[in-house]
């Protein structure tokens, strides 16, 4: 017997394992307030107490349950409906008359059902609580996550540059409500333009958080118009310094000389980008030093790449190779190079706006699993 037990204590431990009476109490007293305050909003109160009690408790549980119900995604709106039909008819079948009681001098009829049906009853009220409590907790952060995916937008290029004889353009899409990829197209005090493009490991709002923060210390260092090389050391010392030790951060930086017409870049363990040349071949800029993040002693060296008119310069992050069909077949560098192979000739908005959409339909319905990230450099 001490198996069975056992196996019973664990799972009442499992249930109440760390639970509390005032657990229970914020449960049933300012959670289940602020749950009915977020789905009731807009149901007008006023109006209903004016109504009998009866009928102002039953429109009131209607408007509540549509008001809940419209919060739901179609699909799961409808399973949460056909559970409602179902729990109905199953109480409806559970009825077996009208009995009465007598209190004093008072017969009251009252409802008969079979037994059990007060303890089902129970548990689909109970049940109904905690859905609507959990419905509520996770709106309310998708609200709060929305907000910072429009923070987040605002922090990258929203419009194409087109100067400095150049023009470039980036386009990001977080796997959830936010990512950690990040792209920057800024021109530095001395006249030339860094373009930069990153990922930082991980997705979701952690990742978010760090790149934020790494965006605004490239920022202020490229004002000390820091190159390349000194640029990827000093973001590295910034990244070990504020960052967890579990994050690192990939990334492309490049400095491009308008006079000169050389992009000097540093590669920090990035995917090499795709440099397609004016006459039609392709060439992939390898890596030049180790991801940011990793190893305080990093040593970052920069190489340099002429750009001639007509060369297209298309960073991206791993998540456009790997983005997977529903087939579970990789988008690859093959896909990279017939999308900018096909759009070479059109302006670097047209090509990361054509090159995103074609991994997006090679997506599908599947699952996007990491952030989708491009940054296109031409020169004109």
């Amino acid at each position: 017997m001490s198996g069975p037990r056992r196996g019973t204590r664990e799972l009442l431990d499992t249930f109440t394992q760390d639970v509390t009476a005032d657990d229970l109490k914020r449960v049933f007293t300012r959670d289940a307030r602020e749950a009915y305050a977020f789905f009731a909003h807009g149901i007008d109160r006023r109006a209903l107490a004016q109504l009998p009690w009866p009928k102002r408790a039953l429109l009131h549980l209607r408007l509540f349950l549509l008001a809940f119900s419209r919060r739901l995604p179609p699909a799961r709106r409808a399973l949460y409906g056909l559970a409602l039909v179902c729990s109905l008819i199953g109480l409806v079948e559970l009825y077996t008359g009208i009995d009465t009681v007598r209190i004093g001098p008072i017969v009251l009829p009252v409802l008969t059902w079979s037994q059990g049906t007060g303890g089902m009853f129970l548990a689909l009220v109970l049940l109904n609580i905690l859905f609507a409590l959990e419905v509520a907790d996770r709106l309310t952060l998708k609200q709060d996550l929305n907000v910072a995916r429009e923070i987040q937008r605002a922090m990258l290029p929203r419009q194409p540059f087109i100067g400095l004889g150049v023009q470039a353009h980036g386009e990001t899409r977080p796997a959830n409500t936010v990512g950690g990829d990040f792209f920057d197209i800024v021109p530095t005090p001395d006249g030339r333009l860094l373009v930069a493009l990153g990922d930082v490991a991980g997705k979701g709002t952690p990742a978010a958080l760090l790149m934020a923060l790494l965006l605004a210390i490239l920022r202020t260092l490229v004002d000390e118009g820091l190159d390349a090389q000194a640029l990827a050391t000093r973001l590295n010392q910034q990244v070990l310094r504020h960052a967890p030790r579990s994050r690192f951060i990939t990334a492309l930086l490049g400095i491009y000389d308008p006079e000169s017409h050389v992009l000097t870049y540093v590669n920090a363990g990035h995917p090499p980008a795709l440099l397609r040349h004016a006459n039609g071949s392709l060439e992939r800029l390898p890596p030049s030093g180790m991801a940011l993040g990793l190893d305080r002693r990093a040593v970052y060296s920069s190489r340099n790449v002429m750009l001639c008119p007509g060369d297209l310069l298309v960073v991206y992050s791993d998540g456009i190779t790997e983005a997977e069909s529903p087939s579970g077949a990789p988008f690859d560098d093959d896909g990279v190079d017939e999308a900018v192979t096909q759009h070479a000739a059109e302006s670097a908005q047209v090509v990361t706006s054509a090159l995103m959409a074609r991994v997006e339909a090679h997506i599908a319905d599947a699952r996007v699993c990491d952030d989708l990230t491009i940054l296109a450099l031409r020169h004109n």
